[in-house]
């Protein structure tokens, strides 16, 4: 079983950018499809990015389309997601999900078996 820490978060301004990590252990990242999942105060867990196992797929949430680049470093087993031109409607906090390998990427949260704790990022305007 794979064991997900995110950090990286923090507090910055409009406009700004961050660089979340996923730092895994017990399985690779390779294992599985792994995923960035956001959840602001009230509503519900929302998808992000995610990439395939393979590293042949990828896919954004229209939200966060050119805004953010999802990569994993295999060698670290680390998964990352760059985000830049950060705005309000982004501050939350992110999860990073991993789930069995497939042959599709999903993007509801039920199909990610393994979750870290969630790092926050704040976006002030």
């Amino acid at each position: 079983q794979v064991q997900l820490v995110e950090s990286g978060g923090g507090l910055v301004q409009a406009g700004g950018s961050l660089r979340l990590s996923c730092a895994a252990s017990g399985r690779t990242v390779s294992d599985y499809n792994m995923a960035w999942f956001r959840q602001a105060p009230g509503k519900e867990r929302e998808f992000v990015a995610a990439i395939h196992w393979s590293g042949s797929n990828i896919e954004y949430a229209d939200s966060v389309k050119g805004r953010c680049t999802i990569s994993r470093d295999n060698a670290k087993n680390t998964v990352y997601l760059q985000m830049n031109s950060l705005n309000p409607g982004d501050t939350a906090v992110y999860y990073c999900g991993a789930a069995l390998r497939t042959s599709w990427i999903s993007i509801v949260a039920r199909a990610y078996l393994h979750w870290g704790q969630g790092t926050q990022v704040t976006v002030s305007s």
